[in-house]
């Protein structure tokens, strides 16, 4: 974990400019929970696939482990993304946890991930956007600086999604998906948790053990909701 650094002023005046914004305005993410061995996910992560391009949002898959039981364990899967959901389920008061799952800006959810249901979610939480703090990357790519503004009762903290950008296919050799090629997009590697945000514009340390071919999510998450406050994706330069 690493220790914030930085005070007031850090994102005026002087402050370095961005390494890369996702968009003008404030994205809105998209986090499905799938598993390899789970008869209904490839589905899931096609309807992922097609909205992850859309100007605006940011979508992250998570692998999760507990179909493993059904004979094929999912290559992606981490407990600590099997934890992110629970966290989830816990905030949005469900009784249980669904796979697939999507969760918007960690505010709703949808068992499954039907287009239409899905498109309409993410058209109206990009409509209820509320003065977020500004999330900025500097131009060495180590740090990202997060802004002023009115931390949520219970508190914030900063997270680092690490992911591989672009599509994924895994052969899938057991299981209910048995002889299936599964796409993935964007597929999350590791979720660290920079710091606290206290409502001060502060500065924190990114992930640096991550491969040089992985993009990083920074999000400012609500402590007690686990609402998504802002976020913004740092995106590697193209390499020849």
């Amino acid at each position: 974990m690493a220790a914030a650094l930085g005070g007031a002023g850090l994102l005026t005046g002087a402050a370095a400019p961005p390494f890369e914004r996702d968009a003008p305005v404030q994205p809105v993410v998209v986090e499905l929970f799938t598993a390899q061995g789970c008869s209904g996910c490839p589905d899931a992560n096609r309807t992922l696939e097609a909205v992850a391009d859309e100007p605006g949002v940011i979508a992250l898959t998570y692998g999760v482990g507990y179909w493993d039981y059904l004979g094929w364990s999912d290559t992606f899967a981490k407990p600590e993304f099997t934890a992110r959901q629970q966290a989830y389920r816990q905030a949005l008061k469900l009784r249980n946890v669904s796979t697939p799952q999507v969760v918007i800006d960690g505010r709703r959810h949808l068992s499954g991930a039907r287009p239409p249901e899905l498109q309409a979610a993410i058209d109206a939480e990009a409509a209820s956007r509320l003065w977020p703090p500004e999330i900025e990357f500097r131009e060495t790519g180590d740090r990202v600086g997060v802004g002023s503004g009115r931390p949520p009762a219970g508190g914030a903290e900063v997270m680092a999604v690490v992911y591989q950008p672009g599509l994924q296919t895994v052969e899938v050799r057991q299981g209910d998906n048995r002889g299936q090629a599964v796409r993935h997009i964007n597929v999350v590697r590791e979720v660290k948790r920079l710091g606290d945000w206290t409502g001060r514009p502060a500065l924190f340390v990114l992930p640096t053990d991550s491969a040089t071919q992985d993009n990083v999510v920074v999000l400012v998450q609500a402590k007690a909701d686990r609402r998504i406050l802002s976020a913004a994706r740092r995106v590697e330069p193209a390499r020849d």
